[in-house]
């Protein structure tokens, strides 16, 4: 196995505050990320890149050896499975909810509900585990729309504010599970790649420290 270390991330909020946890532990990106379309990026650490992709390919990367590590949501991961993963360390970034949210003041239906989200296996098994039998919709943008047309009586979503929901006449209700972006390994490459892994895991760990120490 190369001694080429890589890193998958995605751009936005993850990618935004995982960058101050990575310089912690000596890896920076060479080149402006916000000011270039390339995709593999080489760092300020010696063989050590980044692979800048889909939020929701990161863990398929990291599961198939496309990439050692990466940081994605726990939303992601959970919905993804965890084969093939080594999650070692809570970044405590992008901080949010996985919820399910309905039309305000209109109460979910007593027989089957028809939920849209793009997390399909989370709300399969959230509305099972509630005993309400579910019809889940797969869509993968603008899930507020969906209770608003009649295509569904809820959605299953991420929620930071809250306020996308109530600008479009939604209200949140239960919380499925706490989200924060999580340090996920290859397992072989932690095995294999154990000496160069481990410090960055240790190093990251330590800003994490701080970071919610200084908050």
């Amino acid at each position: 196995m190369s001694e080429q270390l890589t890193i998958a991330l995605s751009k936005g909020r993850i990618l935004d505050e995982t960058l101050p946890l990575l310089a912690a532990a000596g890896i920076e990106p060479v080149d402006d990320l916000a000011r270039t379309r390339k995709l593999v990026f080489e760092t300020t650490a010696a063989n050590v890149r980044l692979l800048i992709i889909r939020a929701t390919d990161v863990p398929t990367y990291v599961q198939y050896g496309g990439a050692d590590i990466g940081v994605a949501g726990k939303d992601v991961l959970m919905e993804h499975g965890g084969d093939g993963l080594y999650e070692p360390l809570d970044l405590h970034i992008a901080r949010c909810k996985l919820m399910t949210a309905g039309v305000a003041g209109k109460p979910r239906p007593q027989g089957r509900v028809r939920v849209a989200t793009k997390f399909t296996q989370l709300a399969r098994q959230y509305y099972a585990s509630e005993g309400q039998q579910a019809d889940i919709i797969k869509l993968y943008g603008a899930m507020e729309l969906a209770p608003l047309l009649g295509l569904a009586d809820e959605i299953v979503d991420i929620v930071d504010t809250g306020n996308t929901l109530r600008a479009n006449g939604l209200e949140p209700r239960e919380i499925i599970a706490g989200i924060s972006s999580r340090l996920v390994v290859n397992r072989a490459a932690m095995k294999m790649k154990h000496e160069r892994i481990q410090p960055l895991i240790e190093q990251m760990g330590e800003a994490v420290r701080q970071r919610l120490a200084e908050a």
